[in-house]
């Protein structure tokens, strides 16, 4: 069972570290390769055109999100002087790097299937370019947020079972392999963020705005995708579509609560404690096998 704790884990109470990563975590990257091209010729979540565009949705922004989440926190690596967060940083680049390759030939593959990355593609990089423009701090600001609503979402697939029901096992691999590695770093965006920034009003903007874009493009991307299918006017598509957000399994209702969290000032990644859902993956062996 998942523990929430209004209290950091234990090696951080000792002062003797900027990283409030629990000990028993590993933030290392896993070389690991998912053949998906012939489930993604499909509607592979059970054959539901929602839940697939939705996955589909959030897997177009992770590329190139990923790559600005690496340069942000790649941009105070200098100034971090603690060994243990500067392990963690390592870690967390190395992962991102493989999330970002993998779910570049995932998208890949979407593109065989008719869909109009380009389009969709353009309206983020135009995004995506101008939050590059930013400060630094506020980049590492956004990334912060971002790595929220990311981390969340990955607690909810490993927790709760039925959010991939139906799915096909090597696409259920895929987002699991990447849920536990985004828990996995799910704090080290911000610990450098408060070891190095710190200000929290900064972080209360930040993550509003990319709470409007995170959905804002999700949301489109959704739409495109429905549209190719001929299911954008369809009544039932959207009915279990909000069944699955709103109702049962209810995504974003289940998200929601652990989503605002992030407000509050006392606020750390690892007040949710899932360590868990971590090692139960692991046990599990829930991994295809590594890259050459």
């Amino acid at each position: 069972m998942t523990m929430e704790n209004t209290t950091a884990p234990r090696h951080s109470i000792t002062g003797a570290s900027d990283s409030r990563t629990p000990p028993e975590i590993n933030v290392e990257p896993r070389n690991l390769s998912f053949d998906v091209d012939a489930e993604l010729s499909t509607l592979w979540h059970g054959g539901d055109a929602f839940k697939t565009a939705f996955f589909n949705a959030l897997s177009l922004q992770f590329p190139e999100g990923e790559h600005l989440f690496i340069k942000a926190v790649r941009d105070y690596r200098k100034q971090v002087k603690d060994p243990q967060l500067q392990q963690h940083i390592r870690g967390f680049i190395g992962q991102e790097g493989m999330h970002s390759r993998e779910h570049a030939r995932y998208n890949d593959a979407l593109a065989q299937r008719g869909y109009n990355l380009d389009k969709m593609n353009a309206r983020f990089h135009k995004h995506m370019e101008f939050v590059g423009g930013f400060k630094r701090s506020r980049r590492l600001a956004g990334t912060c947020a971002a790595e929220h609503y990311t981390a969340v979402l990955a607690h909810g697939v490993l927790k709760n079972p039925d959010w991939m029901a139906g799915a096909s096992p090597t696409m259920q691999a895929l987002w699991r392999w990447h849920a536990v590695e985004e828990i996995e770093h799910k704090s080290v965006a911000f610990d450098v963020y408060q070891s190095q920034v710190g200000l929290y009003r900064m972080r209360f903007v930040a993550f509003w705005i990319v709470t409007f874009q995170f959905f804002r493009f999700t949301f489109l991307n959704t739409c495109s995708m429905l549209k190719t299918e001929g299911k954008f006017w369809d009544l039932k598509t959207w009915l279990h579509g909000f069944n699955f957000l709103w109702g049962k399994p209810g995504v974003l209702r289940q998200s929601l609560p652990q989503f605002l969290r992030y407000l509050r000032r006392d606020f750390h990644p690892w007040q949710v404690d899932d360590r868990e859902e971590v090692t139960r993956w692991l046990n599990n062996n829930q991994r295809p096998t590594e890259a050459a």
